[in-house]
C-alpha cells in the first residue's frame, strides 16, 4: 500500500514538473509580435519583380527572419511553385489544341 501511495505522489510531481517545463518553453518561444507596417513593407518588397523573388527565398532560408515572416515567404514560393506548374499545363494543353488545328 504504501508503494502504491509513493507512486502517485512521484507521478503528481513529475506531472508537475512537465507542466512547469512547457510552460517556461512557451515563454522562451514568445516574441514579438511583426507589425502592420512590417508587414506592409515586407509586401512592398515582395511585389517587386526580380527583388521580391530573391527577398522570398531569402526571409525563407536565410534564418535571420522572424519566425512568422519566414513561414510566410515559404508559403508564398510554395504557391509560386504551384501555380507555375498549373500554368505549364494549362499552356501545354492549350499549345497543344492549337498547333493540332494548324
Amino acid at each position: 500500500m504504501v508503494l502504491i501511495l509513493d507512486f502517485r505522489i512521484t507521478s503528481n510531481l513529475n506531472l508537475v514538473e512537465i507542466m512547469e517545463n512547457q510552460h517556461n518553453l512557451s515563454a522562451t518561444h514568445e516574441q514579438e509580435v511583426i507589425s502592420i507596417g512590417d508587414w506592409m513593407i515586407t509586401i512592398l518588397i515582395a511585389a517587386i519583380p526580380i527583388v521580391g523573388f530573391i527577398m522570398l527565398f531569402v526571409w525563407s532560408f536565410g534564418g535571420g527572419a522572424h519566425p512568422s515572416k519566414s513561414n510566410w515567404a515559404k508559403a508564398t514560393l510554395l504557391w509560386l511553385a504551384i501555380m507555375a506548374v498549373f500554368y505549364g499545363i494549362i499552356v501545354a494543353i492549350f499549345g497543344a489544341f492549337i498547333f493540332s488545328n494548324l
